[in-house]
């Protein structure tokens, strides 16, 4: 299996004892508001998913991640993972700070370094390539606070309610028991329709093991649901494919939507749960039209082998080509456009509300039936 970027895995979990110390101290502590997004990267953290960070960053990780995306000690790193907080709650650098959600509930504490302030126009610039407001991964940073804390954290222990959300200790003592040596990882946000399908399978041909990798944490409000997406993970594994060679896991990460940026983030994030391989498709991570179809496997282009650590298996657009009868890509597929079975998303929404199934040879009828239902079940909830 792959070496933790940076190393080692962090782990930042409080034992009993000390969350027992931690929750005594809180009531003392000045209190740190934790958004959606927070509360996602906060048990990430925790884990070592963001290894080699072991808390928020300060100014000169986020600066050189802003700018050259690699942290200070040159690592590479792609993503800010910040924690904005505005000038009237702010902690001062060397205090400990009580880390909270809306409701007061107490999830770890922060050992503060330094309080900042940054460019939230640079951040948009440089890690999405927009400044529009537009964009969700940008709306979100200019809805944040104008400060930013840095500092190691520390987190308590949460009861589990999600059977899938494995750690990446869990996710590479699963992989040593199946004996797989090589793994690719499957980053997905949609259910899974006979493209993905076919470059999974694809590369499945070339190492040990795959891991579905969902991300389930916070996404925009028109994604399909997790629970949804689940749903058609589990049909489409028990129908179609090797059980042995395939591990369904979620990852509690919120989306940002940072196209190139983001799927360097992916990458790493595989890394640390236990990935040799990572497949990189068309438009990863991306929204709207802000990216090119290829740019995010342009900037892996960017770093060594030795750099990243892990593999990008680069895939182009897939599908069904009548001529060939069987799925393909431009690489491999001489006939017209005119040959391929090609849905837009718009499309396959409006069949699906009236019930009706998708070509067999775009998505699954399992997954589709899995959809209609949802579609259904969400309509009664709105009448």
């Amino acid at each position: 299996m792959s070496t933790p970027h940076g190393g080692a895995l962090v782990d930042r979990l409080a034992g009993a004892d000390e969350a027992a110390e931690i929750r005594s101290q809180a009531r003392d502590l000045p209190k740190i508001l934790l958004d959606e997004r927070r509360l996602c990267d906060l048990p990430l953290i925790a884990n070592g998913a963001f290894s080699p960070l072991d808390g928020f960053m300060g100014r000169a990780d986020y600066e050189r991640v802003v700018k050259d995306v690699r942290l200070s000690s040159g690592l590479v790193w792609s993503i800010p993972v910040t924690l904005p907080v505005d000038a009237a709650s702010a902690p001062k650098a060397g205090q400990r700070a009580a880390l909270v959600d809306a409701a007061g509930t107490l999830h770890g504490v922060i050992d503060v370094t330094e309080v900042y302030p940054y460019d939230k126009q640079q951040e948009a610039r440089e890690v999405y390539r927009t400044e529009d407001a537009a964009h969700p991964g940008v709306a979100a940073v200019y809805a944040q606070p104008d400060l930013l804390v840095g500092g190691s954290v520390r987190v308590l222990p949460s009861e589990r309610t999600d059977a899938h959300a494995l750690s990446p200790q869990e996710t590479r003592a699963a992989f040593a028991e199946r004996g797989w040596k090589t793994v690719v990882g499957f980053q997905t946000r949609n259910p899974v329709h006979r493209a993905h399908e076919y470059i999974q399978k694809c590369a499945l041909e070339i190492v040990d093991g795959l891991l579905l990798h969902p991300l389930v944490g916070a996404t925009k409000s028109d994604d399909i649901p997790a629970p949804v997406r689940m749903r058609c993970y589990e049909v489409l594994l028990q129908n179609y494919y090797p059980r042995k060679r395939v591990l369904l896991a979620t990852l509690p990460a919120a989306m940002r939507y940072a196209g190139p940026r983001e799927a360097i983030f992916h990458g790493m994030i595989r890394k640390n749960y236990g990935c040799t391989h990572f497949i990189v498709g068309r438009d990863h991570a991306g929204v709207g039209n802000y990216y090119g179809t290829y740019d995010a496997q342009k900037l892996y282009d960017q770093f060594t082998s030795e750099e990243l650590g892990i593999t990008a298996l680069k895939f182009e657009n897939s599908f069904w080509c009548n001529r060939c009868e069987g799925m393909a890509s431009e690489k491999t597929c001489p006939h017209a456009a005119t040959d391929r079975v090609s849905l837009s998303g718009t499309a396959v929404r409006e069949m699906l509300r009236a019930g009706q199934l998708p070509p067999q040879e775009f998505s699954r009828p399992e997954v589709a039936r899995v959809l209609i239902e949802a579609e259904r079940e969400r309509e009664r909830v709105t009448v």
